[in-house]
């Protein structure tokens, strides 16, 4: 893109997210560069600028890229491994095993790609990623053109990535310090749950949060065992054993949040927590539904995450985003609960306000950078349309995304990927998808005898 080349997307909607529920009819997002530059009716769109680039989307709805703000990329290659299972023993008989043996940059790399290239054809243009080897998914994301947030693992298990929570610390923290100067990534602290990480490593994570100002991305209360384990091991709940370790702040995304008493919703309100909602994974691997509703009245801020591919297995947020709205409702017996605008805020705004980004990305505000969706609404299924805003998150999937914008620059158009090469993915996956059914039947077998 040429520099102050100004570049005018017209809209038949703009759902700038800020003002809360503001649905702009006819207007256009003006972009120079990377940026925002404003945002004005069409007409007077095209008589301030009548010498820019434009694009006429009439029938569509443009917002805010989506921002994923939980799942492991990588783990798309095991899309559908050990479906229909409980959370331990997915885990233990399908995943970690798998892992153990094939996890590498290579695949890595791979399977990161190829989230990338599913979430960019649904409109997500940030992830929150946490897996092994970060500099293999940053080379993946920053070759797909998508921002990242990247997980600094720390688990007490030895993994083909490193053998001890030291270890992990340390290679995570060197990924950080080589690839910080990118503009497309950011790093959080990912210590994987309380059940998996000892004192002694929260300790330090809790020191190098502080030092660092870095996020602290963590699985908690995702199931009712999880919570029975902590009290028998620890004498506390998980939430409490991270307050005393000194977790608990604005730094902090609690993933899941399924199980959660009100003294703990309101411990996370006082703490100024993020919560990070994975409602289709909660669902699939009967961990249960948080109480979302009751976190939004008390204040907490929640986000959207699709959980990884192997346990959902879709990473698309859109679903996310209609899948909330429809549980909050249920589960509070309140059909006003969790609105759509609040849903659409909860998969940009907010997510991005969990990340420490909300000043760059999450809003089409002048100034940010240009990380845009725009959805057609115009579709046969999608007709007659009285509520843009509602149709976003009730009607429209993402085979309606049509265009999507990071940094300005257009990675998906008219539902083609610019950048990736869908045929060289659909071989990559392939290749692995061989090497790890062969690994997960070998398992099977051993097992058995």
């Amino acid at each position: 893109m040429i520099p102050h080349q100004k570049n005018v997307i017209e809209a038949g909607w703009v759902i700038p997210v800020e003002p809360a529920g503001a649905v702009l009819r006819d207007h256009a997002v003006v972009v120079a560069g990377d940026r925002i530059h404003e945002i004005m009716p069409v007409r007077q769109a095209r008589e301030r600028y009548p010498d820019a680039r434009r694009m006429d989307l009439a029938g569509h709805v443009l917002i805010p890229g989506l921002i994923n703000l939980h799942t492991h990329a990588a783990m798309t290659l095991m899309r559908g491994l050990g479906d229909d299972l409980g959370l331990m023993e997915w885990l233990n008989q399908h995943i970690w095993p798998a892992e153990m043996r094939l996890a590498s940059p290579e695949f890595v790399h791979d399977g990161t790609l190829l989230a990338c290239a599913e979430m960019l054809r649904g409109g997500v243009t940030c992830f929150n990623d946490m897996y092994f080897f970060p500099e293999a998914a940053a080379r993946a994301a920053l070759g797909a053109g998508m921002r990242a947030a990247l997980g600094v693992i720390v688990i007490e298990f030895r993994s083909p990535y490193a053998t001890d929570a030291s270890d992990y610390l340390s290679k995570g923290l060197a990924a950080r310090d080589a690839l910080k100067h990118e503009p497309l990534l950011s790093f959080c602290l990912a210590p994987h749950a309380p059940f998996t990480v000892s004192d002694t490593a929260f300790e330090r994570l809790a020191v190098y949060a502080d030092e660092l100002d870095l996020p602290v991305h963590i699985h908690v209360h995702e199931t009712s065992e999880e919570i029975r384990e902590s009290v028998a091991s620890h004498k506390l709940r998980p939430l409490r054993r991270l307050q005393r370790l000194g977790l608990l702040g604005p730094n902090l995304i609690a993933v899941h949040a399924v199980h959660l008493a009100d003294d703990e919703i309101a411990l996370l309100a006082e703490h100024a927590c993020h919560v990070a909602h994975c409602p289709s994974s909660n669902l699939k691997l009967a961990s249960g539904i948080a109480p979302v509703a009751a976190l939004h009245d008390a204040g907490v801020n929640v986000g959207l995450g699709t959980d990884g591919a192997a346990s959902n297995n879709r990473l698309d947020v859109l679903t996310e985003m209609r899948l909330a709205a429809l549980l909050a409702k249920g589960a509070s017996g309140k059909a006003t609960a969790l609105p759509a605008h609040v849903a659409l805020k909860m998969a940009t705004l907010n997510a991005a306000r969990a990340l420490g980004l909300d000043h760059a990305v999450g809003s089409l505000t002048p100034g940010k950078f240009a990380d845009m969706t725009a959805v057609d609404l115009s579709s046969l299924e999608l007709s007659p349309c009285y509520d843009a805003l509602s149709h976003l998150v009730y009607v429209a999937g993402r085979e309606h995304v049509s265009h999507v914008w990071v940094n300005g620059e257009l990675l998906v158009e008219n539902g083609r990927l610019t950048r990736l090469d869908a045929d060289e993915l659909r071989a990559k996956a392939g290749y692995w998808g061989d090497k790890i059914r062969s690994e997960d039947q070998g398992l099977k077998i051993v097992g058995k005898a």
